[in-house]
């Protein structure tokens, strides 16, 4: 299990409401918590959500619940359930013995439930949901009441208890609120409470037929679990009349408050369940946890440090009003964790072979290459060197333009932990594609300088061609090319060029022989990771994100 992570301390306007209430001693202990329904991954706008929650019980004296809001069993999963456990965990936080579902309270929830039908507060309602929707009106005209809304308590119960025994099919009834069909807030339009589904859950099984609204669980899971602070985003605002309806009427443990922020918004990035669970079905992309999703699975799978994300949702802070915040600072975060930690390694993504052929055939020797630039306590490696190898196909021009400083006929260039080679011949194919150049190396430059202090103007990466790997390398970029996509028509906003697969890149024999997780820097090409989909005999890399920010530049240029 991973090891909580230390409480980090900020301030904002939530924070300071806590404060306050402990030093007025409102309470002795705050108790927050998560509340996700299991109805998809989560994304990185819940672990928003998760830092707040579990980092306030961290900075205070606390506890945060993880509780699952399970009251739909039509979209709910065990893999749901599970991966946002994982999600929670990997992020840095535990709930330790404080994980809840709504379904522990479905009888209690029944019996409140019958409770308000007895106290002429509820009433079961024969109309459809669009009827009900009809006749609910509008933000500037009041709703129709029901012509069931008048039934007797009796007669009332009775549908009710026959609904949860499964005398109905789905749609026929809902138990709904009798409140206000004129009240300005729409939620208080005698709101459903309970429907009929006859449908299979997770946890219970087939014991209901009948579940609770979310409206009607959430607030109550609440009250029960005695919640201090109920944080939500800020979409339910308009809901918290109805929670303190429902908290005045019934005889709940306690009396939770709502407090609502602002979620989070990404530029090229839709954060819509919905819009992502039809990229998954629709094919878009290769499942939840695919690397150009913006949930935590494809994050964490894209080899997103943890570290990194709590850094962002630091930086981002809690407000109360809606903004859209630049994915540049999500990448900026990122690129300063991984610098920090990743470890040097090289890599050839579209390799072009190179013959020195003043090296003798059949020698190669061990140069020494530093793992960490700036940690020497990560130690160095050993890299083979010898007469053939890989360079990028894009260090070399065989015209270039004035500024090209890299390898070019008659140029000279270091390579990496090794020599100065000067390219001397271009060997091209049929079609007149360079598939090979020859080259010399100067031997006194071992090291990577001239003794005679000579200058070059440009360091190559390079691999041996014996010694090295070969791999498939995969080359995400941001999965929308609008920085505004529009979830109503996110297809049309999709980027056909979110991902590019390199099948032909070599590595590092080390990197390829090793099952390390961990993301690492491969030299002047960006920060990569070993994907689940890598095998022994073919390892697969996934870039996490490139040295600077070139995606944009590209949008630009169209």
């Amino acid at each position: 299990m991973t090891e909580p992570v230390a409480a980090e301390v900020g301030r904002d306007f939530i924070r300071d409401i806590i404060q306050a209430d402990l030093d007025q001693g409102k309470y002795k202990e705050i108790v927050t918590r998560f509340p996700p329904e299991p109805n998809g991954y989560l994304h990185i706008g819940h672990a928003k959500s998760i830092a707040l929650n579990f980092g306030i019980a961290q900075e205070f004296p606390g506890r945060c619940h993880l509780r699952f809001d399970d009251t739909n069993p039509v979209k709910e999963e065990q893999e749901y359930i599970d991966s946002i456990q994982a999600d929670v965990r990997w992020l840095g936080f535990d709930w330790g013995k404080n994980l809840f579902f709504a379904s522990d309270y479905f009888d209690r929830l029944y019996e409140w439930a019958e409770k308000l039908i007895r106290d002429g507060l509820a009433y079961v309602d024969d109309q459809t949901q669009e009827e009900i929707r009809a006749s609910r009106g509008t933000l500037t005209e009041p709703g129709k009441n029901s012509p069931f809304r008048d039934r007797s308590v009796e007669e009332n119960l009775d549908l009710f208890r026959r609904m949860k025994a499964g005398e109905f099919p789905n749609g026929a009834r809902v138990l709904r609120a009798k409140i206000d069909m004129a009240a300005g807030n729409i939620n208080l339009r005698d709101p459903v409470l309970y429907r009929i589904l006859h449908a299979h859950h997770p946890r219970t099984g087939d014991a209901w037929c009948i579940y609770p609204s979310y409206d009607y669980a959430h607030g109550q899971s609440d009250a029960i679990e005695g919640i201090t602070h109920s944080i939500c985003t800020l979409e339910f605002e308009d809901h918290r009349p109805l929670y303190d309806w429902f908290i005045e009427k019934l005889p709940v443990p306690s009396e939770p408050h709502q407090y609502e922020f602002a979620r989070l918004n990404l530029t090229y990035t839709v954060l819509s369940k919905r819009v992502l669970t039809q990229l998954v079905r629709d094919g878009h992309v290769a499942g939840w946890d695919d690397p150009r999703m913006p949930t935590v699975a494809g994050m964490r799978r894209r080899g997103v440090p943890p570290a990194a994300l709590r850094e962002f949702v630091k930086r981002i802070g809690v407000a109360k009003a809606n903004s859209v915040v630049d994915v540049g600072m999500l990448e900026f975060c990122i690129r300063e964790e991984l610098n920090r930690t990743a470890q040097r390694r090289m890599a050839v993504l579209r390799p072009l072979k190179v013959v020195i052929e003043n090296y003798p055939e059949g020698q190669t020797e061990e140069l020494e290459a530093i793992n960490h630039p700036d940690d020497p306590s990560a130690g160095t490696r050993k890299i083979t060197f010898g007469r053939e190898l890989y360079i990028e196909q894009d260090d070399f021009m065989e015209n270039p333009p004035k500024k090209f400083f890299r390898l070019s006929p008659g140029n000279e260039v270091r390579l990496r932990y090794a020599y100065f080679v000067k390219c001397t011949g271009v060997i091209k194919n049929d079609a007149g594609e360079v598939v090979e150049l020859r080259c010399t190396y100067d031997p006194a430059t071992k090291g990577g300088n001239a003794p005679d202090g000579r200058k070059v103007k440009a360091t190559m990466h390079w691999l041996p061609a014996a010694a090295s790997k070969p791999a498939e390398i995969r080359i995400y970029n941001q999965l929308f090319a609008n920085p505004s996509p529009e979830a109503s028509n996110f297809a049309a906003d999709l980027n056909p060029n979110s991902l590019e697969i390199l099948s032909d890149a070599r590595i590092e024999a080390s990197v390829a022989e090793s099952n390390a997780t961990e993301p690492m820097q491969f030299e002047r090409q960006g920060y990569f990771v070993r994907d689940k989909d890598s095998t022994p005999d073919k390892p697969v890399f996934s870039r996490t994100i490139g040295l600077r920010d070139t995606f944009a530049k590209e949008v630009a240029k169209g």
